[in-house]
């Protein structure tokens, strides 16, 4: 039974959270997690236009273009050109989370409004730069949404951990576990109280098990007077620069700079800093793959209101058992062997021109000359997928645990962490179905919307 609809209220700037002036409650809180449900059975990745549809529908309906609160016809032709966009990408946005969440969100709107499906539309009109004094240029945010100002009135300094997600794929906890791991499809990274992040790893070459992730979202949950909730999206050959309304901010809230997105480097590097919550999130595309690396306090990691349901949240827990490859053993029994023998030797099929052992071993440490465990991973990589940007994906990992790590003697680890057979008898979930894995999903993030 759906929930009632006084509690689903999605707050944002505009887009498809709290979309326009006098849009007034929304009832979208069930449709986002039933997109994410669509989303744990994930398809090849799309030119999906979602953003580009959300990104003028918000330059049509905020700002000086804002239609006033008694202009109907003006807000019913801009919902249904936003409409139009979305039936003119469906074909290529099945499953994706921000379109299906439009979709349901413009009928709301429309129905909230009494607009009719036919009639004029609006033409999208360029975004224009918020006017001095705008929440996007404030920098007098309340103090308790600066996290280490708030934090400093009544203890230490916080302690900061790291989490980070890269090559095929490789994962380092934030209690600085690593472990590579199958975990093709949607797993969740992060889920507590503060936000959830999601990862699709899809198969590298076809039929080969060597997975790498190319989706990723993030959901900034709303925070007091700091920031409305806000959805970030990327995926393979898209990193946007912006949330999926279009804003790069926090949105309304007095406290809204406290969430900022910076482009580093133009389709390649994006930088997250969520201040209210001490957080700073970084995103790559490494060739054709993502990458995700987080700085987060202890407290705000362990912020979970109920432990038991946490076994999928894998930076905190790590993999399943079931899920990991033990990739030392791996380089251990290729050491000194030529291509010819990889295939018995690796725990996955190998690419078709893979490189020769020497040779990776060579690439890799042109790059990681220290021969850590980003290191093994490079070689891994490099004699499963015969793809070199792996090489850049395990150095920009490392690049990215010298910047966000805490402990500065931690930075290299050379022991991966083995889990003794006993976690599954200690109540940690092995490698779920994809059925019984979306419906924890489902029931995970089901709070983030209500």
């Amino acid at each position: 039974m759906q929930p009632p609809r006084e509690r689903l209220v999605v707050t944002g700037r505009a887009g498809w959270m709290g979309m326009g002036r006098g849009a007034g409650r929304s009832a979208l809180g069930f449709w986002p997690t039933l997109a994410f449900l669509l989303c744990s059975f994930p398809a090849a990745t799309s030119p999906c236009k979602i953003l580009k549809c959300n990104s003028e529908f918000w330059s049509a309906t905020s700002g000086s273009h804002a239609p006033a609160s008694d202009d109907t016809p003006e807000f019913c032709a801009a919902l249904r050109s936003y409409a139009l966009c979305t039936r003119r990408t469906a074909r290529t946005c099945r499953g994706d989370l921000a379109y299906h969440s439009a979709v349901h969100g413009i009928e709301d709107l429309m129905s909230q409004h009494n607009c009719s499906k036919d009639g004029p539309t609006s033409q999208p009109r360029l975004r224009t730069l918020p006017p001095a004094g705008d929440s996007q240029e404030r920098s007098d945010s309340p103090e308790i949404c600066h996290y280490e100002k708030s934090f400093h009135k009544h203890s230490a300094a916080p302690n900061y951990t790291h989490c980070g997600l890269f090559g095929d794929p490789h994962l380092r906890t934030f209690t600085d576990r690593f472990q590579t791991c199958k975990v093709q499809g949607a797993w969740p990274l992060i889920d507590n109280n503060y936000l959830n992040v999601q990862v699709t790893n899809t198969p590298v070459l076809p039929g080969s098990a060597a997975t790498a992730t190319s989706k990723l979202t993030i959901i900034f949950k709303n925070f007091q007077e700091c920031v409305d909730q806000k959805v970030y999206q990327a995926e393979m050959d898209e990193l946007p620069a912006a949330f999926v309304d279009g804003s790069k901010n926090g949105g309304d809230k007095h406290g809204a700079n406290s969430l900022k997105i910076t482009e580093k480097v133009s389709g390649q590097h994006v930088e997250i800093q969520a201040k209210y919550i001490g957080t700073t999130i970084v995103v790559r595309q490494v060739g054709r793959y993502l990458t995700f690396a987080v700085r987060m306090p202890e407290e705000v990691v362990n912020a979970v209101e109920d432990w038991d349901s946490q076994g999928l949240y894998l930076c905190l827990r790590g993999c399943p058992l079931n899920q990991q490859i033990d990739f030392q053993a791996f380089h251990t029994n290729t050491e000194g062997t030529g291509a010819h023998r990889l295939a018995a030797a690796s725990p996955a099929p190998t690419a078709p021109e893979t490189f020769p052992y020497e040779t990776a071993v060579a690439k890799c440490k042109e790059k990681l000359p220290v021969e850590d465990l980003y290191y093994q991973a490079c070689v891994f990589d490099l004699l499963t997928t015969g793809d070199v940007n792996f090489t850049l994906a395990a150095y920009y990992a490392l690049e990215d645990v010298k910047m966000l790590h805490s402990n500065k003697d931690k930075l290299h680890l050379y022991e991966r962490t083995r889990d003794l057979p006993g976690r599954a008898a200690a109540g940690l979930p092995l490698a779920p179905q994809p059925l019984l894995g979306a419906l924890i999903l489902l029931l995970a993030l089901l709070p983030v919307f209500c």
